[in-house]
């Protein structure tokens, strides 16, 4: 098959084995780049490829996944990182979607799995991965993006493929997250400033110089800044320091923005969870005013219901959540289904209806705590 597994590295010991054994039965070209390891990780990725190389690293993922797609010796590249693992990849489907989107980019479904308040959670996304390295590259220095090689376009189409990859990244201990999100948020401002972002006067003066900087952004031909402030936002969403995420989510929602975009609803969605993690359910009540805009989803109408109850508007908040599992798909698991319905039930339970509370913790299929209510309530 006319394609090559594009993968960067540094100190990934504990990942880099499972990444490539999972793509090892596909007998695909592999090209893994080291940036510096100081592990085994090479010692571990020479068991499966000969096309080990390394990258002086220079704090640019770009660069360093521009240079692995250089040794590719095939047209077409999947790029994947060290802890991304394979479930699902249909080689015959793909070849013949590639065959007939050359010039496309194919999206690849990417499961993160992590754990938050001692439970395993999920979300699925789809993102863009497998392209024609001579059309396209990565632009950025950090959280890098899939570019036309020329600039001559200022969009490309996009497909979906049969691949499907576990993600464990965001599945971190705190300190390693916090360490990691540091060092997005250098790399993110270094990103910043070579743009003409001012960090020190966007956040003092607001909206009005937030809208100046995009205009002189967009006129040097960069629409890159409100996607890095959405990126510094979920770099100190990552950290747990929830009101400063909630500042830069406000900069880059001062753009005008497409909100059909993901990374936008994501940042909608991340900054209601900001505001609610930091206390400030009240104002996340003006959510109410974007409606319109954003909440066709199971996700964006299960924000919804947290929102209000928070602010105990419960029967809107059941309304939002009834709504949430009438969705056959959702981002975040749970949201359109147990989720929804459990925290019907803790408000049904807050009110004092038993029976309604009941029934409602018995629709989320085994979830643990709505286990742990039903036990709880049978003793009562």
């Amino acid at each position: 098959m006319n394609l090559s597994i594009c993968i960067i590295t540094k100190n990934e010991e504990q990942n880099i084995d499972r990444c490539l054994k999972a793509l090892a039965p596909y007998g695909l070209e592999t090209i893994v780049v080291d940036t510096g390891s100081t592990d085994r990780t090479k010692q571990i990725a020479a068991r499966y490829t000969d096309r080990l190389y390394d990258f002086s690293w220079c704090d640019d993922f770009s660069a360093a996944k521009n240079f692995a797609i250089e040794k590719a010796s095939h047209s077409y590249v999947l790029v994947l990182d060290s802890d991304e693992f394979a479930e699902q990849l249909d080689l015959s489907a793909l070849e013949k979607q590639i065959a007939a989107h050359p010039r496309a980019v194919g999206r690849i479904r990417r499961r993160n799995v992590f754990h938050r308040n001692g439970e395993e959670q999920e979300n699925r996304e789809w993102i863009n991965r497998i392209f024609a390295k001579e059309y396209f590259h990565y632009e950025g220095r950090i959280h890098e993006q899939v570019m036309p090689l020329h600039g001559a376009e200022s969009g490309y189409r996009t497909y979906e493929t049969p691949v499907v990859i576990l993600h464990t990244g965001y599945d971190l201990p705190e300190q390693q997250k916090k360490e990691k999100a540091e060092r997005n948020i250098r790399l993110l401002e270094q990103e910043l400033k070579q743009l003409g972002w001012d960090r020190n006067a966007e956040v003092k003066d607001g909206g009005a110089k937030a809208e100046t900087a995009g205009t002189d952004a967009k006129a040097r031909g960069s629409g890159q800044i409100p996607y890095l402030l959405y990126q510094l936002g979920k770099s100190y969403y990552m950290m747990g320091e929830y009101g400063v995420a909630c500042e830069w989510f406000a900069q880059g929602l001062s753009f005008d923005l497409n909100p059909t975009l993901e990374y936008v609803i994501d940042m909608v969605e991340t900054y209601g969870y900001a505001l609610i993690n930091s206390g400030q359910e009240q104002t996340a009540l003006f959510f109410e005013n974007i409606y319109d805009e954003f909440g066709k989803s199971a996700d964006f109408q299960f924000l919804m219901g947290l929102i209000y109850m928070k602010n105990a508007r419960f029967t809107e908040a059941v309304r939002e959540f009834e709504k949430a599992t009438g969705h056959a798909e959702c981002r975040a698991q749970g949201a359109n289904s147990y989720r929804a319905n459990y925290n019907i039930g803790v408000i049904y339970e807050c009110l004092g209806k038993k029976e309604e509370a009941l029934a409602y913790y018995r629709k989320c299929g085994g979830y643990a705590p709505a286990e742990e209510r039903i036990r709880e309530l049978g003793r009562r």
